[in-house]
């Protein structure tokens, strides 16, 4: 895109060029029926002029009939004709003397009409009012015409329109030019906050933010959202920058087991056990296996949510299941309260979060195990209890962040990965539950909550 192409559509031209388009429409708008406005009140003020002197003559001949010459003082401007019942011209301005009547209009006795006429005598062509208003003299009715020029209002009118148009465009001009710089004002702090943010860059300015202006404004406003947006990057990219140097470790570790193993039998073929060995590797790559599963869920956990295959399941038989399991897997006391309760969720999904917890619980119980199934009106809730050492208060939020583990420990003889509680979360709000830790004196406790039936 060119430089002009751009300029062209800056907020700032569209805007100036938006303001100045509206001021024209309601500018052009306004001068015309000024103009119009203007003339029709002039064009009133020569009737009423003319009604009110064509009043005046009827009052003068009421009481004797006039004949000859009349004394108008006005030039070529107005003229009078008094016309009698036979339509004669029985007097009259000087101006049209020995003239025939200027209209014909014979109105009764007390009314009066009112005509525009360009034919009359005087004037060269231009436009006058005529006002012909019924009278009664000494000697039968006549007819009162009274004429005015409209001369005056047409150069009136176009004096104004002369000084509209000379100031129209000048008004436009000086229209744009100030919106232009107010724009500019207006925008000059967004301008600012653009560069601000796109100097921001990399780890070494990753802290920076973008200044806030005491004003209380849109642009403070603004300033404090763009804020916020790079503390949520901030920590987004810390979240992401640890959890691939989390995965790295978590995969460095059984793979450097087995390079370990692997080195050691090439180089003592004689001395190795193979079945161990053989257990060893295995072991690991069982590790390794479950990790990059779980990321992988993980991963389109965070894109599009966790596919789910929904029917109605028998949560009693998912923990009798898994208690069978704890009890023939890790030798620990079990305790199981499952009364029969059915609800609408993925049977796989929802045994792969209790597996989870159960295999959380038994990384860090001492000996036992319980297992709780209750139900309400419209939900389940699984609790899983053990009674290890429990969770800190201040860890109760963060034994969900994904590969957190508590115990500050990088060793993995108990094959913890830090994605078990995340991945069981994540699984209870695809079904529309939730996944919390409750405070209890002793021991840690889950409760996994659904709802029976689809929302």
């Amino acid at each position: 895109m060119s430089p002009l192409s751009s300029r062209t559509r800056s907020v700032r031209v569209r805007a100036t060029a938006a303001a100045t388009l509206v001021v024209a429409i309601f500018l052009g708008l306004g001068a015309v029926g000024f103009a119009l406005l203007q003339r029709h009140q002039l064009e009133n003020a020569v009737v009423d002029a003319a009604r009110q002197q064509a009043h005046d003559l009827a009052s003068q001949i009421a009481s004797s009939t006039p004949s000859g010459a009349l004394n108008t003082g006005e030039g070529d401007q107005s003229l009078v004709q008094i016309v009698d019942a036979q339509g004669r011209v029985i007097a009259s301005s000087p101006s049209v003397d020995g003239e025939q009547p200027i209209v014909s209009a014979q109105p009764d006795v007390g009314t009066t009409q009112t005509l525009v006429t360009d034919s009359l005598p005087i004037g060269e062509g231009s436009n006058f009012v005529v006002v012909a208003q019924g009278a009664r003299t000494p000697d039968g009715p006549v007819t009162i015409l009274v004429a005015e020029s409209l001369e005056l209002v047409s150069e009136s009118t176009a004096i104004v329109v002369g000084l509209l148009v000379v100031g129209y465009p000048l008004v436009l001009a000086a229209v744009g030019g100030t919106s232009y710089w107010l724009v500019g004002r207006a925008l000059a702090p967004v301008e600012q906050l653009r560069r601000r943010v796109a100097s921001i860059h990399g780890t070494s300015k990753a802290t920076e933010r973008v200044p806030v202006p005491d004003t209380h404004d849109e642009i403070s406003r603004l300033a404090e959202t763009m804020n916020a947006m790079l503390d949520r990057l901030h920590v987004a990219s810390q979240s992401q920058r640890q959890f691939v140097a989390d995965a790295s470790h978590e995969l460095r570790s059984p793979l450097a087991t087995i390079r370990a193993v692997h080195e050691i039998a090439a180089l003592h073929p004689e001395a190795q056990e193979w079945d161990q060995a053989g257990q060893e590797v295995l072991g690991e790559l069982d590790r390794v296996d479950r990790l990059v599963a779980d990321m992988l869920l993980l991963a389109r956990a965070d894109e599009r949510g966790i596919p789910l295959t929904l029917e109605e399941v028998d949560l009693d038989d998912i923990l009798r299941q898994e208690a069978d399991r704890l009890g023939r897997v890790h030798s620990l006391d079990v305790a199981l309260h499952a009364p029969p309760v059915r609800a609408v969720a993925d049977r796989h999904q929802l045994a792969r979060a209790v597996r989870n917890l159960t295999d959380n619980a038994a990384r860090h119980c001492h000996s036992r195990i319980e297992l709780r199934l209750t139900e309400a009106d419209d939900s389940a809730t699984i609790e899983v209890i053990d009674d290890g050492p429990g969770i800190p208060l201040a860890d109760r939020d963060r034994v969900f962040e994904r590969f957190v583990r508590l115990d500050q420990s990088r060793a993995r003889t108990q094959g913890g990965t830090g994605l078990g509680l995340p991945i069981a979360r994540e699984i209870a709000q695809s079904l529309g539950g939730t996944l919390d830790l409750i405070h209890s004196e002793a021991g840690a406790r889950f409760a996994f909550t659904i709802p029976r039936a689809t929302r």
